[in-house]
């Protein structure tokens, strides 16, 4: 069995298990097939907009960090971000304390932690919720699945591999890494 069909029993096993709730919060739909597709482009994806426009409103601001605090507004012209929705993420991000924000004249939302030090794992699971596939191998959102014995299930451990070697790069890969 090649990754892409465990893959696809693991999406599968994931919407049966009642996880559907992390797809929905993302603004995914899942078709009969079992694969997630964003509701606005209807485009097969794997992380939320809402992640995406997490992940390029902070490499825009590392990449410019030396010029001081950005405004929202400028991120959201020159990254294509639905102003409104990049407000949320950003207030998000601060109410975290991964960002700042200064008021007034030269104001604008600024790193309260240095690029270097915020690993994309920590961002993803403020933005996006469980990294791992199925939330019986997740560290940090583990719920036990209703229908199998862990033990005996196949599917857990190789999903917990996949699980350790994704956290293995996003941990490892900082919000300074993106910047260009």
């Amino acid at each position: 069995m090649d990754f892409r069909q465990k893959y696809c029993i693991a999406t599968k096993v994931l919407i049966l298990s009642g996880s559907i709730r992390r797809t929905e919060k993302s603004g995914f739909r899942v078709n009969q097939a079992g694969v997630k597709k964003n509701h606005i482009t209807n485009e097969p994806s794997m992380l939320s907009k809402k992640t995406q426009y997490a992940f390029k409103a902070l490499t825009f601001m590392a990449e410019r960090k030396k010029e001081g605090p950005v405004l929202i507004a400028e991120i959201a012209q020159k990254k294509k971000i639905p102003l409104k929705f990049l407000e949320n993420i950003l207030l998000e991000l601060k109410k975290a304390g991964l960002l700042d924000s200064k008021k007034g004249k030269g104001g604008g939302y600024f790193f309260s932690i240095e690029p270097n030090k915020i690993p994309l794992a920590k961002v993803m699971r403020l933005i996006e919720g469980p990294i791992a596939l199925l939330p019986c191998v997740s560290l940090n959102f583990y719920e036990k699945c209703h229908d199998c014995n862990e033990k005996k299930c196949g599917l857990n451990k190789v999903m917990i591999e996949v699980r350790d070697n994704t956290l293995k790069v996003l941990e490892n890969k900082t919000v300074a890494d993106l910047a260009i």
